[in-house]
């Protein structure tokens, strides 16, 4: 039997989370099952179950954002191939679905590449814009929690939609309601940061600030406050942050590149973006 003949294309529904979450943990990856939550809620998700036993063996998610210009971007991640499937086309397939479900949408499609992925996304028609890495390390802090207002929160997607080019309030609110979660704002309102947990460590991000050594001060609080390992997504182009990170015993993990099928403002980092909530979000 051929390899497509032996699975069933589906869109994950709510109770699709914990199958999508088994395959995440299967390739080490630091999502919950609230991100899975989300971008089953938020977006769509194709998936690949086995017709033999309905295992759940292959995954890729798109997810909308609005606001930005040209009708949108639409993130695409969730890119995952259980082990004894891969090489068989069904990463490109699900690619496929999650591209044309974003243009029907007027969405630009535009995803975060690792080094790997990033010629089979350009045989796609997917153009590279700025590069980003993965720190890794681990605190000895005590954690501590910081709740949001409304206004902060109202603030904190004012200040991530200037410096991403879209509106992802859904996103935000998601994250700001999770237990665990904390976030700053910057005194002067000018910037803040979240920390969320993830499934093996702390994710930092997003993190937006007037300028780097504001962003700097902003992670120096947040790291005051957490414990334990601690994933961050940071553009290569903030030298000063990458040096501190370095400098305290953090470890560049992996690197990324940001791509885009068609125009989007992703060509070059914001001047205020200096972490990104994850390559699964942007």
């Amino acid at each position: 039997m051929a390899p497509s003949e032996a699975l069933t294309l589906v869109v994950l529904g709510p109770d699709d989370a914990p199958d999508g979450l088994a395959l995440s943990d299967a390739a080490g990856w630091n999502q919950t099952a609230e991100d899975w939550r989300f971008f089953v809620r938020q977006g769509r998700v194709f998936g690949l179950r086995a017709a033999d036993d309905g295992r759940l063996v292959a995954t890729a998610a798109a997810l909308p954002y609005g606001g930005s210009v040209g009708g949108g971007i639409g993130w695409i991640s969730m890119v995952l191939v259980a082990a004894e499937w891969r090489h068989q086309g069904l990463a490109t397939s699900l690619m496929g679905h999650c591209i044309a479900h974003l243009r029907a949408l007027g969405a630009t499609p535009v995803l975060d590449a690792t080094p790997a992925g990033q010629p089979a996304y350009a045989k796609l028609g997917f153009d590279a814009g700025f590069a980003l890495s993965r720190w890794e390390g681990t605190l000895n802090n005590a954690p501590a929690m910081h709740t949001t207002s409304a206004a902060d929160a109202d603030a904190i997607t004012r200040l991530d939609t200037l410096a991403n080019g879209c509106e992802r309030a859904a996103l935000l609110a998601d994250f700001l309601q999770r237990p665990g979660t904390r976030a700053r704002l910057a005194a002067d309102g000018t910037g803040f940061v979240l920390a969320r947990q993830g499934r093996r460590a702390t994710q930092v991000g997003p993190l937006v600030a007037a300028d780097e050594a504001s962003a700097l001060s902003l992670l120096q609080a947040a790291f005051a406050d957490l414990g334990g390992p601690v994933f961050l997504d940071v553009p290569d182009r903030w030298t000063v942050l990458t040096a501190w990170l370095e400098q305290n015993g953090f470890a560049r993990q992996r690197s990324f590149a940001r791509m885009a099928l068609g125009p989007a403002p992703i060509a070059s980092v914001h001047d205020r973006l200096f972490v990104v909530a994850g390559p699964e979000f942007g």
